[in-house]
């Protein structure tokens, strides 16, 4: 009997091994930023990518990143423009923590959500695990 316990339990646990393993995985990457000073602007070379990406609005992203590094930002086709030079580490750490903040299920994980307004509220609806959670839209 307690054979029996000990085999079913040492498989139990390198099920979930496996599993847990695969759930740490990121399967959205999001890209190095390409940033180029020229004189005192910080243009991002790529920043279409990431509203592509994360399936967001490009001027609320953009509006997102003017606030967080308290400059001014403009869109200049597939580029951001943003007055003072930055660099690209603060770009990589906003990228991240507005994934976490307002992309990613805080019930799941994923990243597959999108943003629904009712009645002047904000909703992050998963469409993964269909969980609604409060979003706060800059």
């Amino acid at each position: 009997m307690t054979r029996q316990y000990d085999d079913l339990l040492a498989r139990a646990q390198s099920t979930l091994e496996k599993t847990a393993h695969k759930s740490t995985q990121n399967r959205l990457e999001i890209p190095e930023p390409q940033v180029l000073w020229v004189g005192n602007k910080t243009i991002l070379r790529n920043y279409a990518e990431y509203p592509k990406l994360m399936r967001r609005d490009p001027d609320r992203l953009l509006m997102y990143l003017a606030k967080e590094l308290a400059t001014a930002a403009s869109l200049d086709a597939d580029r951001a423009i943003f007055i003072g030079r930055k660099d690209k580490a603060s770009f990589t750490q906003l990228f991240t923590r507005y994934m976490i903040d307002n992309v990613t299920c805080p019930v799941c994980g994923s990243p597959d959500t999108h943003i629904v307004t009712e009645s002047r509220l904000h909703f992050r609806v998963c469409e993964a695990c269909g969980a609604r959670s409060s979003a706060r839209v800059n």
